[in-house]
């Protein structure tokens, strides 16, 4: 019978859960947004995150177990976010995990949120083996990667202040588009000139990123627009501007690829997702459409190839909110 890994995700407002096993096929993963809950706020509220989690976990887990046919007593591992992301909202899915793991006397493996999605890669059918360079792309991170084996990467290059993800839903709010808006913001480019508006690629030392210019330039864009000339060349914008967050992100992914020397390119996390991105990098392996934004499914992958802890020793764990 096939080693079956649980994983449990909770970083941030999705609450996730996952059966894969050993060998990286996913038999099950479930995830249950919390965007709606959040869309009146314009963004995350951590609290509100937290208490969530806390209602949907157990149902979650039970439906990722029915989803794979499996029951915890088929489960031989546990592998859980433990940070970064909201320290709250961690505690959450690491306590559901430790608890599952005592009651089943099961091993337990910390992740890393960043190292999980890099191994996202890992799954079946499309796994890919290291080396590769990665672009790590999502709404709290933004990074450049050289991955040399499973079981972790050296940071080339991150941002210097917003994630792209980040950056795209800011842009979204500043069009009207809601929360969270990075794939409004996408769909609504695909009916504009992508040439329309010249918008900054901020030119950053190194491999490193910035977007706080490009987002402050939208801003003064829009408010120096008339209403009714807004409403007109919204879609413009829209394709301008994520035209230049895809510009800086394939530069600089490119760029270190030169660097390293692999032929490999990787790109994952929830702006792997974007339509632009993926046509400007026809070479690159993305993660798959499903497993871009948080899931458990890449947080069991990324348990396989981390040191699982034995009870006791897993009780003492703690959330942590910033990359280690």
């Amino acid at each position: 019978m096939a080693t079956l890994i649980l994983g449990i995700e909770t970083s941030c407002d999705e609450t996730a859960a996952a059966v894969v096993t050993e060998s990286g096929e996913v038999r099950s993963s479930v995830v249950a947004s919390q965007a709606d809950l959040h869309a009146r706020y314009g963004g995350v509220v951590p609290e509100i995150a937290s208490r969530r989690h806390l209602e949907l976990v157990s149902p979650v887990v039970a439906a990722a177990l029915d989803d794979a046919g499996a029951t915890l007593e088929d489960v031989d591992r546990v592998g859980v976010t433990q940070g970064p992301g909201l320290v709250g909202a961690l505690l959450v899915g690491l306590s559901a995990a430790k608890a599952i793991a005592w009651a089943r006397g099961l091993e337990l493996v910390p992740v890393d949120h960043l190292r999980a999605h890099v191994a996202t890669m890992y799954l079946a059918p499309n796994a890919i083996e290291p080396p590769f360079t990665c672009l790590l792309a999502s709404g709290g991170h933004t990074m450049v990667l050289a991955v040399r084996d499973r079981s972790g990467f050296e940071v080339l290059g991150s941002t210097v202040d917003d994630a792209a993800g980040e950056a795209f839903d800011k842009g979204a709010r500043l069009l009207g588009l809601g929360y969270p808006g990075g794939a409004a913001l996408d769909r609504l480019a695909g009916e504009g000139d992508p040439e329309a508006f010249s918008f900054p690629v901020a030119r950053v030392q190194g491999l490193d990123f910035s977007f706080s210019g490009l987002k402050t330039a939208l801003l003064y864009t829009v408010r120096d627009l008339a209403e009714d000339e807004l409403e007109a060349r919204r879609a413009d914008l829209a394709a301008s501007y994520q035209r230049a967050i895809v510009r800086a992100l394939v530069g600089r992914l490119r760029a270190a690829a030169e660097r390293t020397g692999d032929t490999t390119l990787a790109v994952v996390g929830g702006v792997a997702a974007n339509s632009e991105l993926r046509a400007a990098l026809p070479e690159a392996r993305f993660a798959p459409l499903a497993l871009c934004t948080d899931n458990a499914a890449m947080v069991a992958s990324a348990a396989r190839f981390a040191r699982p802890l034995r009870s006791p020793g897993y009780l003492a764990l703690d959330a942590y909110a910033s990359a280690v």
